[in-house]
Formats: structure tokens, sequence, C-alpha cells
């Protein structure tokens, strides 16, 4: 019987929840172009589903059951122990997986954190831990009370963060923000408009500007952006680090809704533009171990700041709209932010590489972080990660969908998942079905209490050139990639819609003039074999490090004026966790050389030679160096990897020697 008592927890929630529609902006903030859908009006389905429950079942499952800063001791809890940030990280994730999953099991464990919260409030209105100064880690409590809210209607969340604000508001000037509170303001200010949207409080947009006014200038901070590389170490400060720069990205978006300055809304491109320019990676990401580190590939970034990036990119998506937002979520979501854990979601890095073929105790060449950075573990270098990798999975799924501004719905990210709210007063329900992003086809069906009309925006990701879309079988016109296809028409249970991105291949150019090769939404890794040997254990958790069984320093040869020709693509069945080496649902086949003067530096890959590599062969064609076939599989499945490939140039023939 205990088998089967979660399932039918999980069946008897589904049934009782409504259909409930998005919340939308009170004049005077400017209008989103979509609007999140409450926590739970989103779910996982298919592969999505699974790894959302690979999760559980790992470390954020039982991450409490171990780790003392998430324990029962915690002074979130009511103990002695730690009171800072690592409880409301843990619980910023823990809330969407358990009530995403509908599991008792996980509920039971969010509950005693929030019960503690709002119970505990104290009589001028502060929360969290009595010997708590420091504004930021109730940031992240309040983001966490905001989506509990969502996804159980507890009627005492609001009146809380309403005497908080109040308390705050009193306190700021003889307690104003300082250190990471300075650089992170943006994320209070999120659970601010969330609650003005539902009590319409002016004091709120008060207290808003009044962070604004102490915070860090995300916006100014990028015009120019006056960073060109790698910083020298002495330069490492708050406004140059990774994390702070991921929750930094959805400033502007946010601010805009209050300024309405369009320059604010401009803003957010502008800054992924310079990061992109001068400290891009070739996995959708910027460089930052822990500080900026320009574009080689050996560089890293760490978890934390995958996992805010996604979730600064749902709220930019939100009020932007812009379709490019949602391929940079998939690129991030379906590539470093499953490339930087274990298949089975037990360890994760610190930091990981695009050109990855060692992962060891070892000084690299990071901007600041230590010799663990890059192992599998527990806490390699810092806990942050730790704490906070909780919320990626989750809040990705939940941003899959989300309400229009002109009454719709928009598909914002695909992924296997199903959208149950409520559109111009009928109960609406769309299953989407897909095999996304290891296939191209992407299945919507309807279902309504009634007929009802609403437009429906879906994404053309740029680079679905060639897409197409049916409507019940009849196609669609006007599907531009980069943009979103609206379709407004009566819809009725059993329409059906199905969309085709076709998945070219495509070479992206990057350091030296390396390419990283991407197909769809997916980036593709050399798969080098990997050993897996134990360094310590604590106590389910043992710590990693991966050492390579097989070479790693190819050079591509591919002709990039017919890149399809150039590889050949292999799929395999979508199993229950995709990202793995072994059998991964699609690999591509390719061929390569090796480069022997592409060697391990300092315990990392060299910089990929610059491309193109011009090798100088002999004249007599059976003592020229071997050509390889090489396999490529999805950056996720490889903790071992190169992404970034020199490409080969033509041969130099050298005449014969003269006797």
């Amino acid at each position: 019987m205990i088998v089967f008592i979660p399932i039918l927890l999980s069946l008897s929630f589904a049934d009782a929840a409504p259909a409930v529609e998005a919340t939308r902006n009170r004049a005077p903030l400017a209008e989103n172009a979509f609007y999140p859908l409450p926590l739970t009006a989103v779910k996982p389905r298919g592969w999505l589903r699974d790894q959302l429950r690979i999760q559980s079942e790992g470390i954020t499952g039982h991450l409490d059951e171990f780790w003392p800063d998430v324990g029962k001791n915690s002074a979130w809890l009511g103990g002695s122990g730690e009171g800072w940030e690592r409880g409301p990280y843990y619980l910023d994730g823990l809330v969407p997986l358990a009530y995403l999953l509908e599991d008792a099991r996980l509920i039971a464990k969010v509950k005693p954190w929030v019960e503690w919260t709002l119970t505990h409030q104290r009589a001028d209105g502060g929360i969290g831990p009595q010997q708590n100064t420091d504004w930021w880690p109730i940031m992240i409590m309040l983001k966490a009370l905001t989506q509990y809210q969502e996804a159980t209607g507890d009627r005492r969340v609001i009146p809380v963060m309403e005497k908080y604000f109040a308390y705050q508001a009193r306190e700021l000037a003889a307690n104003p923000l300082r250190q990471w509170a300075i650089y992170r303001w943006q994320d209070e200010l999120a659970s601010i408009l969330w609650l003005y949207n539902r009590n319409g409080d002016p004091k709120l947009l008060e207290l808003a500007h009044r962070l604004q006014s102490k915070g860090f200038d995300w916006r100014k901070w990028f015009e120019p952006f006056q960073f060109t590389g790698r910083i020298p170490r002495e330069r490492a400060k708050l406004d140059t680090h990774g994390v702070n720069n991921a929750m930094g990205l959805k400033t502007a978006a946010l601010w805009s809704l209050v300024s309405h300055d369009a320059g604010d809304r401009a803003a957010t491109a502008n800054m992924i533009a310079m990061l992109d320019k001068f400290e891009g990676l070739p996995n959708g990401m910027f460089s930052a171990d822990e500080h900026y580190a320009g574009r080689n590939p050996s560089q890293g970034i760490e978890l934390c700041a995958v996992v805010e990036t996604l979730y600064s990119l749902a709220i930019d998506a939100a009020v932007l709209g812009d379709s490019w937002i949602g391929d940079r979520m998939e690129k991030i979501a379906y590539n470093p932010l499953p490339g930087g854990q274990t298949a089975d979601q037990w360890g994760h890095q610190y930091d990981q590489q695009p050109n990855q073929v060692l992962c060891s105790l070892a000084r690299r060449d990071w901007s600041t972080n230590g010799p663990e950075s890059n192992m599998f573990g527990l806490e390699p270098n810092f806990g942050c990660c730790t704490a906070n990798l909780h919320q990626g999975w989750p809040k990705f799924a939940a941003s899959l969908w989300m309400a229009s501004a002109d009454g719709g719905l928009a598909a914002v990210a695909y992924g296997p998942s199903q959208v149950h709210t409520k559109v111009n007063g009928a109960d609406v329900t769309v299953e989407e079905t897909t095999g996304y992003p290891f296939r191209d086809r992407i299945s919507l069906a309807v279902t309504a209490s009634a007929k009802v009309k609403f437009p429906l925006h879906l994404r053309v990701p740029a680079w679905a050139d060639g897409a197409v879309v049916a409507m019940n079988g009849a196609k669609v016109g006007d599907v531009k990639r980069g943009s979103y296809l609206r379709i407004d028409r009566e819809w009725k249970t059993g329409d059906h819609v199905e969309i085709t991105l076709p998945m070219k291949i495509h070479a992206v150019k990057g350091f030296n003039e390396s390419v990283s090769i991407e197909r769809g939404p997916l980036i593709y890794s050399l798969r080098i074999g990997e050993n897996w040997t134990p360094l310590k254990k604590t106590g389910p958790v043992t710590d990693w490090e991966v050492f390579p069984t097989t070479p790693w320093n190819f050079a591509l040869h591919i002709d990039e004026a017919n890149l399809a020709a150039s590889f050949e693509v292999k799929e395999a069945p979508i199993g229950r966790q995709p990202f793995q080496s072994a059998n991964p649902p699609v690999m591509l086949i390719a061929k390569g050389r090796r480069l022997p003067q592409w060697m391990i530096v300092n315990d990392s890959a060299a910089p990929p030679p610059k491309s193109p590599v011009i090798m100088k062969v002999n004249n007599d064609p059976m003592k020229r160096p071997q050509n390889y076939s090489v396999t490529l599989i999805p950056y996720g499945a490889a903790r071992l990897r190169i992404t970034s490939f020199p490409v080969l140039g033509a041969d130099e023939v050298q005449p014969p020697k003269k006797n």
C-alpha cells in the first residue's frame, strides 16, 4: 500500500485544482506582453516530468535529511543553525518542484519552512531569523512565499508580506541595502510588483522607488560595457560577479513596468549582447568563474548563474514578449542546466566548462574560484549552488506557457507539458505532446469547457527556417522564424495544432574562429569516455573526479557551406533520462582529425587552435594523418566534452624530399 499512496494523493490534488487566470498589472504599471500563470497551471509531462521526478529522487528531495545548512536546526526553522540565504534558496526551488509534481512527500518538506516564517512574524513586521539583519535572504524567501501562495491559495501570505514591506519601508533609512542586496534588489522588486497587483497599495510603488534609488544600476553598467574579456583578479568585485549579473538581467525589464521608459525595455537585449560579445560561451551562457573570464571555452560558469539566468529570462520574456528570449531560455535549460549535474541529479559542479576534458581536484585558470570547482559532488568549492540549483528545472517548466496581454495564451518555450487555465470565462486545457528538443514536432490538443475565442501565440525560433504550423490539418500561413505566430479563432474541444520546427545544423563561430555545432535548441559536444573516480562521500552524496578514457583533441572536417552533408543524424528512443552519454536520444556523426599540438594546460584543455587548422602532410596519401569518425551528443548529456571545435582547412602537401 505504501507504494500507491503518493499516486492517490497526486490524483486527488489534481482533480481539486481549479482553472485560474493570470493576474495582470494594475495601473500605473505598464502592461506586460505576457503574464506568468499561477504556479501549477502549467505542468510538465513526458520526459520533462521525468526530469523533475529524477530531481525529487536526487539531492533536492533529500538535501534536508543530511546537509545541516537546510536541516532541522536551520534558523529558518527556529533552530540555531544557518540563518542567511541557504534555507530560502532551497525553498525557492523546493516549492515549485513539490507542487508541480503534486508530491505529498515534498509538500510535507515545504510546510515547516513556510509555517515557521508565517507564524513567527515579529510584532514590527520583520520576518526570518532574529539574528539576520540583511535584506538579501528575505528577498529570496519572499519569492518562495509568492509561489507557495499561488499553488495553495494560503490567505496568510499576503498580510504577512504587507506587514513586512511596511516594516522595511520604516527601517530602510537606518538599515540601508548593503553588499549583495544592492546588486540583487530587483529580486525584491518582483515580489513587490506581485503584491501590488493583488492589493493596489501605492506605498508599495514608493518602496520600489526607494529600492531602485539605492540599488545597483544594471542598465547603466552595460552602457557602455567596460569589460572586454577576462578581468584581473584584483578587479573582481560584486559588479563583475557572475550570479549578480545573472540576477541583474531581469532588472531593466521589471523596472520598465514602473518607469515606462523605452530605454529600460531595450536594455535587456543590450545587456545580453554585451555579455555575448565579450564573455560569451558556446553553451548560451557567459563566463564567470566566479567573475568575468572572457570567451575561452575552457573558462567556466557557475550553476547558480545558470539557474538565475533562466529565472531572469522568464521574467524578461513575460514583460517584453520577444521571441529571442524564449530561444535563449531553451538553449540554457536544455544544455548547461543538465550539463552541470550528474544524470541522477545527486551531484553538481560549481563551474562547468564548454571544453571540459578533465574534472579533478586541481588549480585551474579560474578568475577566482578554487581547485574543487569543476568536480561533481555535494558542495564543490562553495555551498551556494547546493542550496540554489533546485529552482532550475521546475521554474523553467512552469514558464513554458503564459497568458497574453490580448486575452490569449502564449507558448514561450517548448517542452512536453499541459497548461490548464481560464480564458475569457472558459476552462481551457492545452496538452503539449512532444519529444522536443530531441525531435522537431510538437502537437497541441485543446480541451475547452465551452467554445471560446482567444489568440494563441506560438513562438517560432530564429533557427527554425521553414517552420510549418497546421491547424486541424490545414497549414497556417505567415509563419516567420524569430517571431510569434498569432492564431486568433474560436477554440473548441478537439482542436489540434501541429508544429514542425526543422532542425538544420548550424556551425556557430566562437573563440579563435572555432565552431560549436547546434541543431535546434541543442548544442552538440564530442562524446568522451568517462572514468568516474570517487574522492569522498558525505551522507548519500559522493564527490567525483572524472577522467577521460578516449581522445578529445579533435578538429572537425566539415564543409561549412554544406553542413548537412558533413553530419549524419542518428535518433534513438527518448528514455527516462535523456541527458546521459550512453544512450542519448540523438547523435551527430562527423569526420575529424586529432591535433597533437592541442594539449591539456593547467588541467584544462588549452584554447582551441585558431581555425582553419592547416596541416602539413606527406605527399604520400598512405602516410597522411588519419581521419576518424567522431560522435557528438547533446551538451547536457556529456560531462566530459569538447564543444568549441577547431576546423580543418585544406592540407598543405609537402613536396617530396630531394635525395
